[in-house]
């Protein structure tokens, strides 16, 4: 079996996925745009051969690389980044080179654009957020009546997009003028502001768009709010199995995989947002409901694969390989569940405790921890610790300490 990895060096986790890949029997072939010889020296063991391309954005270059591959070791069976930057790239290069088993071009709509994931949403049963397109000013008054309707504060973003850096709260008339003045690249998605937290379903699915694994991400500060506020901030992984103390854990367990058959994605990882209501909000749900965001057919971001592996004490990357080599989940649990936190500090602030104080304390809960590479921690933040317990109270404890400004 045949597995190209688009850009097996970016982010540096990546080296594990090859590496349950290539464990397995199968022939793992990178395309990357970082040099050979600065790879990381465990995903140059772990891949049978690497093409370096000056340019990732450069179709061209990725076309000559798997014609390549092709022509010396035969037909290529997978191709994956796990990226969300290269999922339409990733699709263009399955048409062209006939590799079936995952997401083409004709399903790029469905996972990309915000406005069309709803209607998978509602298939599944689960709520989603009142919206609206906007374009330009022909769309203004669609706009105003949508206000008029939800009220403010209302949240615009890109319909197709990346991240949380052009995503503007619009919580006035003044606010909603000064977004009706600019000019936009894209359509924009114009949905009712919700009060509450994101929550994530995240895991792996097999060829059947069956869940092998799943657990969940708590994310207590909105990424938006991180990103344009500056924030440094944590979240959580909980195994399911674990009490969760903002959402039905079983309910949400049943709704997520009702979603990943909606969308019929296969042998793919998945992270999927929901917002959990922090209040009543009359035409949408109660507090406590939980209410579809959207949807992200990769690997969550960062180093988060690792966060949901010391809380569920197994691999993740072990988990997808099993699927993508025998279309089931082979792991077996690990001794327990945990609590997993990651927490992250910001170089732009002073803090109070000192990386040996934590150590200090904590010694015996500290997983990981280190520096982000330029690239993630413009959102993630530039330092990063990850711990595990057995209750929340304890890993809000660490974090609370970690995260304390002087």
């Amino acid at each position: 079996m045949n597995y190209v990895f688009i850009s097996p060096n970016y982010p540096t986790i990546n080296y594990k996925y090859c590496q349950a890949l290539a464990a397995r029997g199968i022939t793992v072939l990178g395309v990357g745009d970082t040099p050979y010889d600065a790879l990381d020296e465990r995903l140059k063991r772990a891949l049978t051969e690497y093409y370096f391309v000056g340019d990732l954005n450069n179709f061209s270059s990725q076309v000559a690389a798997l014609t390549y591959f092709q022509w010396k070791y035969g037909q290529i069976d997978y191709l994956e980044s796990n990226n969300e930057w290269w999922l339409n790239t990733d699709a263009q290069l399955r048409a062209q080179f006939n590799i079936q088993g995952s997401l083409m071009p004709s399903d790029m709509e469905g996972i990309k654009a915000k406005s069309a994931m709803k209607e998978f949403f509602a298939r599944a049963g689960a709520k989603t957020i009142r919206h609206i397109l906007y374009k330009d000013r022909n769309d203004e008054q669609a706009l105003r009546d949508f206000v008029a309707k939800v009220g403010y504060p209302i949240f615009a973003k890109p319909n197709i997009g990346v991240g949380a850096g052009d995503s503007h709260s619009i919580k006035n008339e003044q606010e909603l003028q000064g977004f009706l003045e600019k000019t936009l690249p894209e359509p924009y998605i114009v949905e009712e502001y919700i009060d509450g937290v994101i929550v994530s379903f995240d895991g792996v699915c097999d060829g059947d768009s069956n869940v092998v694994f799943a657990t969940s991400d708590h994310f207590p500060t909105p990424i938006a709010d991180i990103v344009n506020k500056r924030l440094d901030y944590c979240y959580y992984d909980i195994p399911f199995g674990l009490e969760m103390d903002d959402i039905d854990a079983k309910e949400f367990f049943e709704t997520g995989k009702r979603v990943v058959k909606s969308f019929g994605i296969r042998k793919r990882m998945f992270h999927i947002e929901f917002f959990v209501l922090g209040s009543d909000r009359p035409g949408l749900g109660k507090k406590g409901d939980f209410v579809a965001l959207e949807c992200n057919m990769r690997a969550p971001g960062g180093y988060t694969p690792d966060l949901m592996n010391f809380g569920n004490s197994l691999s993740m990357y072990d988990v997808y390989a099993d699927v993508i080599a025998y279309n089931e989940n082979r792991q077996k649990p690990g001794s327990r569940p945990y609590y997993a936190i990651a927490s992250h500090r910001k170089n732009c602030f002073q803090y109070k405790y000192s990386w040996g104080d934590i150590y200090g304390k904590y010694n015996d809960r500290i997983c990981d921890s280190g520096s982000y590479p330029t690239g993630i921690k413009e959102v993630m933040g530039d330092e990063y610790i990850f711990a595990k317990f057995e209750n929340l109270e304890d890993a809000l404890e660490f974090d609370k300490m970690f995260r304390e400004h002087a």
